[in-house]
């Protein structure tokens, strides 16, 4: 539990985008090698700088928005963080990268997906509406934003998988992870957020069907979750 009582010093609000960054070069210095949560921290770490760069640049719309949604959208993982490292139970999407994080038949590829399968088709919906709360707006405010930060993530993906991949027989048929790779799309997962955003919204009157809606997002992510990360032969 080392590496997560370091997150201790970080528990307040994130300082913008590089206050999210900060906190996340924090706890990948107490990440051990090969620990499945780390791997992903280090994919979402790069993805954060990714996001400040377009926000240093101007190229957000509405750069104000694009902070608050990607500041409240970390604040959900991170969240899950600290829930971990209080003995607590994480949001079900979550509960199987933190469960499998050490296991030896998961590859780091696995791990990444996972976790960004969890980050994508639960927190980034709610991190929707969570920004909508905020600033006091609808989704459709936001579709700009939601875009061009679903545009980073989907062009940093081939990357991540490059980074990740175990060598060149990865796409031999025979291998079990490229028919994982090929059961989940990064792009599909994106789609499926910004529809249960605006599903999130039309319900926002029906407080027990949302909340009961929610709850099965949030089960639903966690089983794609552990089905990224079973064990596979060497």
């Amino acid at each position: 539990m080392a590496q997560l009582e370091r997150f201790a010093e970080f528990t307040g609000p994130a300082d913008g985008v590089d206050g999210v960054a900060t906190r996340m070069r924090a706890l990948d210095a107490g990440f051990p090698s090969g620990d499945g949560v780390g791997v992903f921290n280090r994919v979402y770490l790069s993805v954060t700088e990714e996001v400040a760069r377009h926000v240093g640049s101007g190229l957000f719309p509405d750069t104000g928005a694009a902070i608050t949604l990607d500041v409240l959208f970390a604040e959900r993982y991170l969240r899950a963080v600290d829930t971990v490292a209080a003995d607590r139970r994480p949001p079900a999407c979550w509960r199987p990268l933190f469960q499998l994080r050490r296991h030896p038949g998961v590859r780091p590829l696995q791990f990444a997906l996972a976790g960004i399968n969890a980050h994508i088709g639960h927190d980034l919906p709610l991190a929707v509406m969570d920004t909508c709360r905020t600033l006091g707006c609808e989704p459709a405010d936001l579709e700009d934003e939601f875009d061009r930060v679903g545009d980073i993530l989907v062009s940093l993906e081939e990357r991540i998988r490059e980074e990740l991949m175990p060598g060149p027989d990865l796409f031999q048929i025979a291998d079990p992870l490229t028919h994982l790779l090929g059961s989940w799309s990064l792009e599909r997962a994106r789609d499926s957020a910004w529809a249960t955003a605006l599903a999130l919204r039309a319900l926002r009157e029906l407080p027990r069907v949302a909340e009961e809606f929610r709850d099965r997002l949030d089960g639903a992510v966690g089983l794609v979750g552990r089905m990224l990360l079973t064990p596979l032969p060497d």
